[in-house]
C-alpha cells in the first residue's frame, strides 16, 4: 500500500469536497479546477507523457459530448418544450385531480411524477417540479421538499434517459442493460421500502400515530412501490437503463391512480388528511394526449429502435464509428452511434410533439437557444469530469486509490463501496459525476478482489441514490422551487437520518451479495 500515493490522487477529488462545501463554488468552476490538478499530478507524479495527457483529456471530452450532453440538453429542451406550450400544467392538473388525501397526492406527485420527471429529464426537475406542485396545494414547504428528496434518490441511475448508468457502463467496459439489471436487484427493497416513508412524512398531521398515517393506503402504497420496480427491472434486463425509470414511472403513475380512486371514493379515508383541491376544467381525450404527445413519443421511438425490435436496431448499427483516441498503452474504444443514440430520438419526439402542441419553429428555437444556455454549465461540469477520469485513469491515479482501499478494507471493500458512491454524489450533485470519477475505483476493486464486477460497480449506483437526497445541490434546488431562503440546515437536519439509514442498509446488502454473479 503507498498511502503518499493515495493521498496524492485524491487530490483532485479533495478539491472538489473543499471548493463546493467550504467555498461554495459552482460545480463548473470546482470541476475545472479538478481536471487541472489531474494533469498536473499525471504529468508531475506519475510521469505520463504529455501526449497522453492531452489524448486521455480527448477522450474524455468526446465521451461527454456524444452522448451524455446531446442526451442532456435534448432532455431538458423536451422539458422546457412542455412548459412553454402548457402541457406541463395538463399534466400537473391531471395528477392531482385524481385524490384529496395527501398521502395519496403525494405518492402520485413526489413518486409516481417526480421518477416520470427524473427519467425523461432528471438535472434538479425531478425535485423542483414535484416540490411547487405540492406546495401549491398546501404542503408546507419544507416537507413538501422532503417528500422529494426521499423520492428522488432510487430513479437517479436512471436518470435523463439513463445517462447516468450508460455512462459508467461505458467508462468501465461493461455491458449497460446488464449493469442496469444488476443495479435494480440491488435497488429493489429501497424502491418498496421510499413510499411508505413518503407516507409517513406526508401523513405527518397533528394527533396522527404511525398506525393512522398509513391506515387505509398500505395497499396503494405497496403497490406503488412494487409497479414501479418490478417494470423497471424487466425494462432494464431486456431493453437497458434508458427507458427503465421512464416505463416504471409510468406503471406506477398508472397503478396508483387507479388505486387512489378506489379509495377515495371508498369514504374511508381519514379526513384528517384532506386537503383542498381547486377543480380543472374537463380534459378532453385529444387534450390528455396532446400535453403528454413529446413523451409518448420518445417512448415509441426509443423502444422502437431498441434490442427489442431487432431488425430496426440492427439496420441502424451501422450508422456508427469506432475510433481509439488515447496515444498510449491499451487505449480504450470510442464507439459513436449517429442515428440510433437517444439524444437524437428525445430532439426528434420533442420537435413533432412541439408542434402537436402548437409551437411554432420560432418558439422552438427560442426555448433551444435557452435550454443551451441554461445547461451550460453542466455541460463544462461533464467536460471536466469525464476529462478528469480518464486522465486519472490512464495515468495509474485510480489505480492507486483503489490499491490502498483494497489493501485496508480488504474482503470488507463492498460494504464501504454504496459509501464511496454516495460521497461523489453528494459533493457533486450528480450521479453521472460520482459515477465518472468512482466508477473505474469499484471496477478494480472488483478484479482485485475476484468479485463480480458488476454487483462491485452497481454498488457505486447503490451509492448514489441515497447520496442524492443529501446532495446540497439537490437541498438548494427544492427550497429554490418552493421560494424558501435560509432554510438549508434545517433540511438537512430533516433528510440526514433517512440517507444514513439508507447507507447502512445498503452496505449490509452490499457486502452480502459480494459473492453472487448475476
Amino acid at each position: 500500500m503507498d498511502a503518499i500515493a493515495f493521498v496524492l490522487a485524491l487530490v483532485p477529488i479533495l478539491w472538489l469536497v473543499v471548493v463546493l462545501l467550504v467555498f461554495k463554488w459552482p460545480a463548473w468552476k470546482a470541476a475545472i479546477g479538478s481536471f487541472v490538478l489531474s494533469c498536473v499530478l499525471a504529468l508531475g507524479v506519475w510521469k505520463l507523457p504529455a501526449d497522453q495527457v492531452a489524448t486521455a483529456s480527448l477522450e474524455g471530452f468526446l465521451m461527454a459530448l456524444w452522448p451524455i450532453v446531446l442526451v442532456i440538453i435534448a432532455a431538458v429542451f423536451t422539458y422546457n418544450l412542455c412548459v412553454k406550450t402548457g402541457a406541463m400544467d395538463v399534466i400537473g392538473g391531471m395528477i392531482t385531480s385524481i385524490s384529496s388525501d395527501r398521502r395519496l397526492l403525494a405518492l402520485l406527485i413526489a413518486w409516481c411524477f417526480g421518477g416520470f420527471m427524473e427519467g425523461m429529464a432528471g438535472f434538479g426537475t425531478a425535485v423542483a417540479i414535484p416540490a411547487s406542485m405540492l406546495a401549491g396545494l398546501g404542503f408546507a414547504p419544507i416537507p413538501a421538499v422532503l417528500l422529494c428528496l426521499l423520492a428522488n434518490g432510487v430513479p437517479t441511475p436512471y436518470g435523463s434517459i439513463g445517462i447516468p448508468t450508460v455512462s459508467l457502463a461505458g467508462l468501465v467496459g461493461l455491458d449497460s442493460a446488464h449493469l442496469a439489471f444488476v443495479q435494480m436487484v440491488q435497488l429493489a427493497p429501497f424502491y418498496i421500502v421510499a413510499p411508505f416513508l413518503i407516507v409517513l412524512v406526508a401523513g405527518k398531521v397533528e394527533g396522527a400515530s404511525v398506525a393512522d398515517r398509513l391506515r387505509g393506503v398500505v395497499v396503494p402504497t405497496l403497490a406503488a412501490g412494487l409497479a414501479f420496480a418490478l417494470p423497471t427491472m424487466a425494462v432494464a434486463a431486456f431493453v437497458g437503463p434508458e427507458l427503465s425509470v421512464v416505463v416504471g414511472s409510468i406503471c406506477a403513475l398508472a397503478v396508483t391512480a387507479l388505486l387512489a380512486m378506489r379509495a377515495e371514493h371508498s369514504g374511508k379515508l381519514d379526513k384528517r388528511f384532506h386537503v383542498a383541491v381547486e377543480p380543472h376544467e374537463a380534459l378532453t381525450l385529444g387534450g390528455a394526449l396532446r400535453a403528454w404527445s413529446c413523451f409518448i413519443l420518445i417512448f415509441i421511438l426509443l423502444m422502437g429502435t431498441s434490442k427489442l425490435v431487432p431488425f430496426v436496431n440492427s439496420a441502424l448499427a451501422p450508422l456508427s464509428s469506432s475510433v481509439q483516441v488515447f496515444s498510449g498503452k491499451n487505449p480504450g474504444t470510442l464507439s459513436f452511434m449517429w442515428v440510433n443514440t437517444p439524444g437524437i430520438w428525445i430532439f426528434l419526439a420533442a420537435i413533432v410533439g412541439g408542434f402537436i402542441q402548437g409551437a411554432r419553429p420560432a418558439q422552438m428555437l427560442e426555448v433551444l437557444g435557452a435550454t443551451v444556455k441554461q445547461m451550460m454549465p453542466t455541460v463544462i461540469t461533464m467536460l471536466s469530469v469525464l476529462g478528469c477520469a480518464k486522465v486519472m485513469g490512464y495515468s495509474g491515479m485510480i489505480s492507486s486509490i483503489s490499491a490502498f482501499c483494497i489493501g485496508v478494507a480488504g474482503a470488507a471493500y463492498p460494504f464501504i463501496a454504496p459509501w464511496i458512491g454516495a460521497v461523489g454524489t453528494f459533493v457533486t450533485g450528480s450521479g453521472t459525476s460520482s459515477a465518472m470519477l468512482f466508477g473505474p475505483v469499484q471496477k478494480q476493486a472488483a478484479d482485485a478482489l475476484g468479485t463480480d464486477p458488476y454487483w462491485m460497480v452497481a454498488l457505486n449506483m447503490l451509492g448514489v441514490s441515497a447520496g442524492k437526497m443529501l446532495s446540497p445541490q439537490s437541498l438548494a434546488i427544492g427550497l429554490a422551487s418552493v421560494r424558501v431562503v435560509g432554510k438549508d440546515a434545517e433540511l438537512m437536519r430533516a433528510i440526514i437520518p433517512y440517507g444514513i439509514a439508507f447507507l447502512v442498509l445498503m452496505s449490509i446488502l452490499a457486502l452480502a451479495g459480494a459473492g453472487l454473479v448475476l
